[in-house]
């Protein structure tokens, strides 16, 4: 039990650094420079709502009732963590930090034109329409678990398929920067970006190998010398998977466009580290390089694509996540097996076609209810107090339109913002 709270503490902690900051330093790194410390902004300001939305209802609307196989769960009978022993907060704060990081990687297909106020008007209402409801159906014994249980060990659907249709659906209900496509918008800071890459998979193994410690419970796994299996084997896919992505992704950089870049590297460990989320336990070592290496090399195709289909998808939410969740979620029901700690014989192992039906039910679920309802609260943000910043301030920064400041002052003493 010591060690149980012990692990919970530090993976919790790890996946915390995930949102603030490594997916601060990530995204701020690809934005241009007059638009740094807002895309920061969105990621700290997520983090702090998500908090308090989470402890207040969030956890009661996920996890209340376990097992009771309904659609929506209730967020009044735990409110304010009402009734939820102090055993029980660590597990709490574990997943707060899943709710995060979900709604700050949206915010990536918006960057540069986004009022603050309609971000922190958007984000505790999209928790409580789209990630809860979400979160309860797959980890928390909802309706959709209780009829089709998909595989997700730490967020293929709950995470990644999810933001990634968020972000697609509010790029597109946004609209385009001004300039866009002729003006991409290239990175102002790729050693930020970096950073922040290397940042994520460190705290990546707070998110996968932390999610086997959290199911174990408060009475510990029943099994010591299976649990430890479990926990090696997914930090070690976890490892393989996102390795085999970068390099993946690098190749097809090459190939296309003769060159082998850093947001190349960058952006390949993030899709390698979404595609093994969902399967890290349930794949053997062969299964989680193959996940990663096909996440990498279509995750790099997909996110081009975005230019032909006229969508603004500023740091590639769509191209990285929503792929990425859709390859991870999808290939368990090839790839999965039972010789993995934690996984059940899917086509390719001899078990037939049932658990990849339960992996696509998962996948279109979510999409189809995140899509539905981040379109119905989008727009209703866009004809009410409205997303978009004025032309103005849109072309001449938004750092110093929404937050007063610069990140970088070239004259110092001048009182002049860079």
């Amino acid at each position: 039990m010591d060690g149980y709270y012990a692990f919970m503490l530090v993976a919790t902690a790890f996946v915390l650094v995930m949102t603030v900051p490594a997916l601060a330093l990530f995204y701020g790194g690809m934005t241009r420079s007059k638009s740094v410390l807002n895309m920061m902004m969105l990621s700290f300001v997520a983090f702090g709502i998500a908090t308090l939305v989470f402890v207040l209802w969030g956890w009661s609307e996920g996890w209340d009732g376990i097992g009771n196989g309904k659609l929506i769960g209730n967020p009044f009978s735990l409110f304010g963590l009402h009734d939820v022993g102090w055993g029980s907060y660590v597990g709490v704060v574990f997943q707060l930090t899943f709710a995060a990081i979900t709604v700050a990687l949206a915010s990536g297909s918006i960057a540069d034109r986004v009022k603050l106020s309609s971000w922190v008007v958007f984000v505790p209402i999209w928790l409580t329409l789209c990630y809860f409801p979400i979160a309860h159906n797959v980890w928390g014994g909802g309706w959709l678990s209780s009829h089709w249980a998909a595989q997700d060990y730490a967020g293929g659907t709950v995470v990644h398929i999810n933001a990634g249709i968020a972000g697609g659906v509010l790029a597109l209900i946004v609209g385009r920067r001004i300039g866009w496509p002729r003006e991409s918008g290239r990175p102002h800071n790729l050693t930020l970006t970096m950073i922040g890459a290397g940042l994520l998979w460190f705290g990546w193994y707070g998110f996968n190998v932390g999610s086997i410690v959290f199911v174990a419970g408060d009475n510990g796994p029943k099994d010591t010398h299976q649990f430890m299996t479990e926990t090696g084997v997914t930090f070690l896919n976890t490892t393989v998977a996102t390795a085999a992505a970068m390099l993946a992704w690098l190749v097809v950089e090459r190939i296309v466009h003769g060159k082998a870049t850093s947001l190349g590297a960058a952006s390949g460990i993030v899709a390698g580290l979404v595609a093994i989320t969902p399967s890290c336990g349930a794949v053997n070592l062969l299964g989680a390089i193959v996940i990663g290496a096909v996440a990498g090399g279509l995750c790099a195709v997909a996110v081009g694509l975005k230019f032909k289909l006229g969508l603004d998808d500023s740091l590639d939410v769509v191209g990285v996540h929503l792929v990425g969740g859709l390859v991870g979620t999808l290939l368990i029901g090839f790839l999965s097996t039972s010789s993995a700690p934690g996984g059940i014989d899917g086509l390719f192992y001899g078990g037939g076609l049932s658990s990849l039906g339960h992996q696509v039910i998962a996948a279109l679920f979510t999409i189809v209810w995140t899509g539905v309802l981040t379109s119905v609260i989008a727009l209703a943000i866009k004809y009410t107090i409205g997303w978009r910043i004025s032309p103005e301030a849109e072309v001449e920064g938004i750092d110093g339109d929404q937050h007063g400041e610069s990140a970088y002052d070239l004259n110092p003493g001048t009182g002049v913002l860079a």
